[in-house]
């Protein structure tokens, strides 16, 4: 691992990232190996999140084209020297800014979105010039292995590498020096970055879980719009990564005289998005492993919790999946 990260210290230093030409080749190379992919990618997705190949679609490859295409019209605009203001006492000197690379970046991904935000950071450090290292999560082992092993057939392998591994791998990269991090994960596993990048005074980039609420005050008298209200709620519920992300609702904020219609619709609305048989669930991932799974399943134990269930509550430990309402 040592070595490697050497290495990569050693080809910033050439000055070769730097390049314009080296990183928009990079940046083709990445759109290249994503196209040349997508099956594989689906396959992945599928085996680690149960993901059907139109979410993977909508949120990892089709996110991942979008992205390398916009950086790759945008870079030269992005890199250019532009005017910086000088006092009068220095006429007639001028002065400009001229963004520079910060080094070797260490990038940690999380396993929801495996590829988007494992290759999201890359685009944006490669485009910048800089060398990186690739820390996929290891809960997505499909995806970590697909990346571990493509990546060096596209990309130039003396700039960017990545490291399949554990929490046990983590720890030890956070023990070295880096110029940038970028981490996407909990809060819990966010506050040991920053605590172990403020002793090299590296700068961070923490992308951390929280909390989104869906706010009803109000549910139209036209049938048809209240229906477009529940398939929001439910849409933006279970439709990223079944409601593991950071951007999936998590409770829903509503007026108690609408609660009960609210929450007819909703009932409604998950039939028709994900059927009604927890043993053939349709258009709907599954969560990450069984750990998770059980975690979840304790939780409908509780007596207050199982007491306020309206939708749902049957399991399928062979799926790893339960839509469910609480009121």
């Amino acid at each position: 691992m040592e070595k490697s990260i050497a290495e990569l210290r050693e080809t910033f230093k050439t000055g070769g990232t730097k390049s314009i030409s080296w990183r928009k080749s990079q940046l083709k190379a990445l759109l290249q190996l994503i196209n040349q992919n997508e099956d594989s990618i689906f396959k992945a997705l599928d085996q680690d999140l149960g993901k059907s190949p139109v979410e993977s679609y909508r949120d990892e490859v089709g996110v991942l084209k979008k992205s390398v295409t916009y950086t790759l019209s945008c870079l030269e605009k992005w890199v250019a020297p532009k005017k910086a203001e000088v006092p009068l006492l220095f006429f007639p000197a001028k002065a400009e800014v001229m963004p520079q690379p910060l080094g070797v970046v260490l990038i940690f991904s999380s396993w929801n979105f495996p590829f988007t935000l494992a290759l999201d950071p890359l685009i944006g450090a490669i485009s910048a010039g800089n060398t990186v290292l690739l820390k996929p999560s290891d809960l997505a082992p499909a995806c970590m292995s697909f990346l571990v092993e493509t990546i060096p057939k596209y990309l130039d392998n003396k700039a960017v590498k990545v490291l399949a591994g554990g929490a046990d791998i983590g720890e030890r990269l956070l023990q070295l020096k880096w110029d940038k991090i970028f981490f996407t994960g909990s809060p819990r596993v966010g506050r040991l970055v920053m605590a172990a990048a403020a002793k090299h005074l590296t700068p961070v980039t923490l992308e951390l879980g929280g909390k989104s609420p869906a706010i009803v005050d109000t549910l139209s008298t036209t049938p048809s719009k209240a229906k477009v209200t529940a398939k929001r709620i439910v849409g933006g519920k279970w439709g990223p990564c079944t409601g593991q992300a950071c951007i999936a609702i998590d409770y829903v904020l509503v007026e108690e005289k609408l609660a009960s219609t609210l929450i007819e619709l909703l009932k409604k609305t998950i039939k028709r998005f994900y059927g009604e048989n927890i043993k053939s669930l349709k258009n709907i991932s599954r969560i990450v492993n069984k750990h998770q799974f059980q975690r979840l399943v304790n939780l409908l134990k509780d007596p207050d919790v199982a007491d306020s269930i309206v939708y749902g509550g049957s399991v399928d430990e062979e799926k790893l999946d339960f839509p469910l309402l609480i009121a």
